[in-house]
C-alpha cells in the first residue's frame, strides 16, 4: 500500500499554514489539490481541477475534504468516471452553500450536490459551525451515505478551532482507509 495517496482538498480561500491540513501536508506529504482561483470558487472549475490530480495519482485515494472541499468531493464523485479510484473520504465541517447568507462568491455550488458516494466516508461536524447546522451536516451526510461524527462545538474545525495536527483527524482518516477496504496499518501517519 505505499502507493496510497491522501488528496487534501481545501475549501473557499485555502488552508492556511495552522490548519490541520496545512500540517498534515508538511509533515506526512499528502498531496493538497491546488485551485486556480481559491476566492471566486467555480465548481466546475474546481471538479476538472480534481479530476486531474486523480488521474495523475498512482494507487488508491484518500480525500481528506474541509468545508467547501467536502461540496467538491460530492461534486466530483457524482460526475467522474474515475470515482472508483477513491476508496474513502474524510468530510470535514461541509458548508451550506444554500443558505441565505451565503456570499455570492460561493452561488455557483448551488444547488448543493446530495447524491449517494460511490466510496466510504465519514462526515465530521461540529454543533457551532458558524457554515452549517447540525441538521442540516446530518442531513447531508445521510444523503452521502457517509458516517456522521460530532466533535462537539469546534466552530467550523478549522486553524481557529485549536486543532493542531489533529490526531483525532488522522484516526478517523484511518477509519475511512478501513471501511474503504484498505488494511489498518496502511500508513505510518
Amino acid at each position: 500500500m505505499d502507493d496510497l495517496q491522501v488528496l487534501l482538498l481545501p475549501g473557499w480561500q485555502d488552508s492556511g499554514p495552522d490548519h490541520w491540513q496545512s500540517r498534515w501536508e508538511q509533515r506526512h506529504g499528502f498531496t493538497r489539490v491546488q485551485q486556480d482561483d481559491w476566492l471566486w470558487p467555480r465548481r466546475g472549475d474546481w471538479m476538472a481541477q480534481l479530476e486531474e490530480t486523480v488521474l495523475q495519482a498512482h494507487g488508491p485515494l484518500l480525500l481528506a475534504a474541509h468545508s467547501l472541499g467536502c461540496q467538491l468531493a460530492a461534486a466530483w464523485a457524482a460526475h467522474s468516471q474515475h470515482a472508483q479510484r477513491v476508496v474513502g473520504a474524510l468530510l470535514v465541517a461541509p458548508p451550506d452553500v444554500e443558505r441565505a447568507d451565503m456570499p455570492p462568491n460561493l452561488y455557483s455550488w448551488r444547488p448543493m450536490v446530495r447524491r449517494r458516494l460511490p466510496f466510504a466516508a465519514l462526515a465530521v461536524v461540529s454543533g457551532d459551525d458558524p457554515f452549517c447546522t447540525p441538521a442540516r451536516a446530518a442531513g447531508m451526510a445521510a444523503d452521502w451515505g457517509a458516517e456522521l461524527v460530532m466533535l462537539g462545538d469546534a466552530g467550523h474545525i478549522n486553524a481557529e478551532s485549536g486543532l493542531g495536527d489533529w490526531a483525532q483527524g488522522l484516526e478517523l482518516l484511518r477509519r475511512v482507509a478501513v471501511a474503504g477496504g484498505l488494511s489498518p496499518t496502511i500508513a505510518p501517519w
